[in-house]
C-alpha cells in the first residue's frame, strides 16, 4: 500500500483552466510586436472604453448561460431601452431648457426617470422570456428569439429611424475619465467612467454569484437541473430571474452605449448578442451550463477588446516596409489587394481569430471532461 498523503485534498489544474489567461497573454504579445502603439496608456484607455458596455452585457449573460439557458434577445433589448430612452428625453415631458447659463436645468428626478424607465421594461421583458420559456417548455432560444423582433419592431415604432438625444449623464459617463495619469514615454492613462461602472457591475454578479445562495441555485440549476429539483430548488424561478437580470445588464448597456455616442439610433447594437457571448465563452463559461464565473467573463471580454483594438492599431504596410524581405518582393506585397485593403478584412480576421481560439477552448475542455 502507498503511503498516505498529508494533504487529504489537493485541487487538480489543467491547461483548460489557464486558456483563457493563456489566449489573452497571447494576443497582447502578438499585438505588442507587430502594433507599434499597442503598449501605450493610450492604448489601454481605449480598452477600457471600448470593453465597458461588452462588460456590463456580457455579466447578464453569464447567468443565463451559467443556468444552461440563452438570450437572443440582449442586443434588441439593448437598442430598445436605448431608443426608449432618447425618445422620453426629447418628449413633452422633459421639456424645456435643458440648460440655462451652461448650467442643466432639467431636475434630476426627471433624468432619473428617464433612465430608470427603460430599465424596467427591459426587466419586465425578461420576466416575460422567462415565464415563456418555463411555461410552453419550449427552448429559450426560441422564446427570446421571437422577444429580439418584437424589441426590434418596438425600437423601430418609437424611433422611427430618426436620431435622438440622451441624457447629458449618459453623455457623461460614456465619453468622460473618472481619472488622468500620466507617465512619460507612456502617455496618458485615463479611467473611463463607464469602465468603473462596469467593474461595480461584475463586482456585485461576482459576489452574487460566488456568496450567496441565489447564486450557488445558479450553478446548481445549470449544472443539473433534475437534481436540483430533487433537492427542492425552484429552478423556474432560477430561470426566470437570470433572463430579467440579463435584460437589466443589456437595458443599462444599451444606454452606456447610446451616451459613448452621444446619440440613438437603430443602427447601434446591431453586433452585441454576437460580440457578448464571444466574450462569455472565450472566458470558459461553458455553453450547456454549470460551469464559469464572472472573472472568467471579464477575462473573455478583455480579450475580446484586446483582439478588435489590436487589428485597428495594426499596420500592414509597415510592417512589411520595416520586413527582411527584398525590395521586389516589398513592392509586390504592398500592391497586392488584401494589403491595400486591409480595413475590409479585418471582420474577416476577428472571426477567424475567434473561432480558433473557440475550438482550440472547446478541445481543451473536452479533454479534461475525459480525463
Amino acid at each position: 500500500m502507498s503511503p498516505k498523503s498529508d494533504v487529504p485534498f489537493a485541487p487538480r489544474f489543467q491547461l483548460a483552466d489557464f486558456a483563457p489567461l493563456i489566449s489573452l497573454a497571447t494576443l497582447v504579445l502578438v499585438f505588442s510586436v507587430v502594433a507599434s502603439d499597442f503598449l501605450s496608456f493610450g492604448t489601454l484607455s481605449l480598452i477600457l472604453k471600448q470593453g465597458a458596455v461588452l462588460a456590463i452585457v456580457a455579466t447578464g449573460l453569464t447567468f443565463v448561460l451559467l443556468c444552461a439557458e440563452i438570450d437572443l434577445s440582449v442586443g434588441m433589448v439593448a437598442l430598445l431601452s436605448a431608443c426608449l430612452c432618447g425618445v422620453m428625453w426629447e418628449s413633452p415631458f422633459a421639456a424645456g431648457p435643458k440648460e440655462i447659463n451652461g448650467v442643466e436645468s432639467v431636475s434630476l428626478m426627471t433624468t432619473a426617470f428617464v433612465i430608470l424607465v427603460p430599465v424596467l421594461i427591459a426587466v419586465l421583458l425578461g420576466l416575460i422570456s422567462g415565464w415563456l420559456t418555463i411555461s410552453s417548455g419550449l427552448p429559450s432560444f426560441i422564446i427570446t428569439l421571437a422577444m429580439m423582433n418584437i424589441s426590434l419592431g418596438l425600437a423601430r415604432f418609437l424611433t422611427r429611424s430618426q436620431k435622438f438625444a440622451v441624457p447629458p449623464i449618459l453623455n457623461q459617463l460614456g465619453n468622460s475619465s473618472l481619472l488622468d495619469i500620466t507617465v512619460q514615454r507612456m502617455g496618458t492613462l485615463s479611467i473611463p467612467q463607464n469602465a468603473v461602472l462596469a467593474a461595480a457591475v461584475m463586482t456585485m454578479a461576482h459576489l452574487v454569484l460566488q456568496h450567496t445562495r441565489f447564486g450557488r441555485y445558479v450553478y446548481m440549476t445549470g449544472g443539473n437541473r433534475q437534481a436540483a429539483r430533487l433537492a427542492g430548488i425552484r429552478t423556474e424561478r432560477i430561470v426566470i430571474a437570470c433572463l430579467a437580470i440579463c435584460a437589466m445588464t443589456a437595458a443599462c448597456g444599451g444606454m452606456v452605449n447610446s451616451g459613448r455616442m452621444n446619440s440613438v439610433s437603430l443602427d447601434q447594437n446591431a453586433d452585441l448578442l454576437l460580440d457578448a457571448v464571444a466574450c462569455v465563452v472565450l472566458g470558459g463559461t461553458s455553453l450547456f451550463g454549470g460551469e464559469g464565473s464572472i472573472g472568467r467573463t471579464l477575462i473573455g471580454v478583455l480579450s475580446f477588446t484586446v483582439l478588435k483594438v489590436g487589428l485597428n492599431l495594426t499596420n500592414v504596410e509597415r510592417l512589411i516596409k520595416q520586413s527582411p524581405l527584398s525590395g521586389g518582393m516589398k513592392e509586390a506585397w504592398l500592391k497586392a489587394s488584401w494589403v491595400t485593403q486591409f480595413d475590409l478584412l479585418r471582420p474577416f480576421l476577428l472571426g477567424i481569430v475567434l473561432l480558433l481560439a473557440l475550438v482550440i477552448h472547446g478541445r481543451l475542455v473536452k479533454h479534461r471532461s475525459q480525463a
